[in-house]
């Protein structure tokens, strides 16, 4: 039997058809192999400039290094997004599935050469002609010009970084392959990281020459506070001082202890009314107490108030430090020497000013005495040049970012500059990353005994999950372990030590008062505290906030666990902002992923 025929136009048809179905297939595969060519090109090429970084970052206290280095990055991401922004990568990324793909690799690779060429490359080469010898002080000067050279570089360059690392950040990941996915992650990660760099570059360079009498005389106290007996903020500012500036130059103008103050009749500044509900007038009452208020945009002002009825002195800002931090600026200068004999090491630092010196005298007043001669002997070596300058930079970055080096200035241009980075001290922030919680202690006991209590605090997503857009539901817990780790006859220890049982606590017996702060969006559904007893609520600032006070004898321990749901949307990372003690380093954390159920 014969094959049917088919009637010319129908041939003509077929014949059409398969043909343009075969070229549209041979496009496609075409276009398969350009993207796949040309993406495997700029995978390597990104995968050069990734190595090349680690090398950069370490070659970061060597500027000329650094930039011949930034040279040769920007080779690599150069050719990375030319090859993934040519017509026919863009039409590829409009296809299902493979379009969000390379929609985020070119995302990427676009953002990384902007970084490189747009910010790193005018800074590095900047940074090149810049010593970091030229920040060091000679005869108690900084040349405040080394700073204005670098500031237009260091502002662009902050804002480049920053944008880009909000692109990055802006990728839905959701549908991306796992391996992507992970890129994608720690790329945005490195660029926050280099965002946060280079704007705390760009701020510095901006305040710190007028902050160093650049444009006339500035006068600044320096609290030091002491974590032997913890208040929010870290601990009661004992000792303090003020530092003279004037065009670079610094001197130690002139030194107070808590013991210079008395108790005022009532807040020496109006408290706002929640802070007055929590805290009642305590902290604008009595100088110990302005750190309890967790926020230094309320304790530095009442400090300052506090100066200037004493001794008739208007400062121009307030800083705040403990030894913790003292320990780090001591891995720059090296040992120190005191009058007394004792060498100030980054080792002994924190027993020796928190603890032996208490053990070592008994009378306050040679207390005093100590930490003022420990205070003008490590300005000294820091104020002649003393350090080396990157060691000291990494000091005060390390201090800063474990909010143990806080910043107030009463000038509000500047403020406006520093209300915006961890030196500010201020109340914990929720933003689209990122919703804080707060866990801040304070000593009840009257007592240098916090020396020996130690605070453990965890964050965990209970069940969480994300949406389309990255944003997490669902409940999580934060604890906050103490334990009194004094020796068993602690009730021996000096009575300046112990409290001397002046608030009816048997000598060794540590009280500790906490407040615990949710973030914007959290409600509590449970709380429990190990030793017994409850808690009381307030709101500050939009914020809940949880109360409680625990007595621990020697070797006793107590946990606070607080078990919270989100109320509509919330960030996917939790953090945690905690009291700084002698031996906490870093904020707890939990972040809800995909995987979290």
């Amino acid at each position: 039997m014969s094959e049917p025929v088919l009637p010319r136009p129908a041939r003509t048809a077929g014949i059409v058809v398969a043909a343009i179905l075969g070229a549209l297939l041979i496009i496609t595969v075409a276009i398969i192999a350009w993207v796949g060519v040309r993406g495997a090109l700029a995978y390597s090429h990104l995968r050069d400039a990734q190595a090349a970084t680690s090398g950069i970052r370490a070659d970061l206290s060597n500027p000329e290094t650094a930039a011949v280095a930034i040279a040769g990055l920007r080779d690599d991401t150069s050719a990375a997004h030319s090859l993934t922004s040519d017509p026919i990568w863009r039409l590829a990324e409009l296809t299902p599935w493979l379009g969000p793909q390379l929609s985020a690799f070119s995302t990427v690779a676009a953002s990384l050469d902007d970084v490189v060429s747009t910010s790193l490359t005018p800074l590095a080469d900047v940074a090149a002609t810049f010593s970091a010898d030229s920040i060091r002080p000679q005869g108690g000067r900084i040349d405040v010009s080394s700073f204005v050279s670098i500031q237009d570089a260091a502002t662009t360059g902050a804002e480049g970084i920053t944008t880009a690392a909000a692109s990055v950040r802006a990728i839905d990941t959701a549908p991306l392959v796992a391996p992507l996915r992970l890129s994608v992650d720690e790329i945005s990660a490195l660029l926050d990281e280099a965002a946060a760099g280079t704007d705390a570059l760009a701020r510095a360079t901006e305040l710190l020459p007028s902050m160093l009498g650049g444009s006339g005389p500035r006068d600044y106290l320096v609290l030091f506070q002491n974590n032997a007996e913890w208040r929010s903020l870290g601990g009661i500012p004992g000792a303090m001082a003020v530092i003279h500036t004037d065009d670079g130059a610094m001197t130690l103008s002139r030194q107070a202890s808590s013991g210079n103050f008395p108790r005022y009749d009532e807040s020496i500044l109006p408290l706002p009314p929640e802070v007055e509900a929590i805290y009642g007038q305590r902290p604008g009452r009595w100088i110990q107490n302005v750190t309890q208020v967790p926020d230094f945009t309320v304790a530095a002002p009442l400090a300052q108030a506090m100066w200037a009825r004493e001794f008739g002195q208007q400062v121009d800002g307030v800083l705040a430090l403990d030894p913790v931090a003292l320990s780090y600026l001591l891995q720059a200068t090296g040992p120190v020497t005191l009058p007394t004999g004792d060498v100030l090491t980054s080792d002994n630092a924190v027993s020796l000013l928190l603890n032996e010196v208490y053990l070592r005298y008994e009378d306050p007043a040679e207390q005093d005495a100590f930490f003022a001669a420990a205070a003008s002997s490590v300005f000294a070596a820091l104020s002649q040049g003393g350090a080396d300058p990157v060691a000291l930079l990494t000091a005060l970055t390390r201090a800063g970012s474990e909010h143990r080096l806080l910043m107030w200035s009463a000038h509000p241009d500047e403020q406006a500059r520093i209300a915006e980075t961890t030196l500010a001290g201020a109340l914990p922030e929720t933003n689209a990353q990122t919703a804080t919680f707060g866990a801040y202690l304070n000593d009840g006991t009257g007592s240098k005994m916090d020396y020996y209590v130690t605070a453990d605090t965890q964050l965990t997503w209970n069940s969480c999950t994300l949406d389309a857009v990255g944003t997490a539901t669902g409940t999580a817990t934060l604890t906050l372990t103490l334990a009194n780790g004094a020796p068993a006859d602690a009730a021996n220890l000096p009575s300046y030590i112990t409290g001397g049982g002046v608030f009816g606590l048997a000598p060794g017996v540590a009280r500790t008062v906490g407040y615990i702060y949710l973030p914007q969006g959290f409600i509590v559904t449970d709380s429990t505290l190990s030793s017994g007893g409850g808690f009381g609520t307030a709101t500050h600032d939009g914020r809940q906030v949880l109360t409680f006070s625990t007595d621990l004898a020697p070797g006793a321990s107590t946990t606070a666990t607080v078990a919270v749901r989100t109320v509509g949307p919330s960030a996917p990372r939790l953090i945690a902002d905690v009291t700084p003690t002698i031996t906490s380093t870093s904020a707890p954390e939990a972040v809800c992923t995909t995987a979290s159920r």
